[in-house]
């Protein structure tokens, strides 16, 4: 975004203060992005051998745990919908 008048870029909660006193925003946003679907928030239990598992692999990437498990399910989702596909067009 370009600086307005030479002043730095307000933060999200600066435009939503202004917003919320009634002032037009708009010159902040570019209609350029794309609304991410809502996140929801589940419960998972796992044994403490596949925890250890995910921890190591986890520190192996160097990333979050969630973020192992956010991937792994991410690709067995993908290859079952690949699976799916391959029996449909038999």
């Amino acid at each position: 975004m370009k600086n307005i008048a030479g002043k730095t870029n307000p933060s999200a909660d600066e435009i939503a203060e202004k917003a919320a006193s009634g002032e037009d925003v708009s010159l902040y946003f570019t209609n350029k992005g794309e609304m991410k679907p809502a996140v929801q928030r589940v419960n998972v239990d796992f044994g403490v051998d596949m925890i250890k598992e995910l921890d190591a692999i986890a520190k192996e990437l160097n990333v979050s745990r969630q973020a192992v498990i956010k991937l792994y399910v991410r690709q067995s989702l993908n290859l079952h919908y690949l699976a799916r596909k391959g029996m449909e067009s038999k």
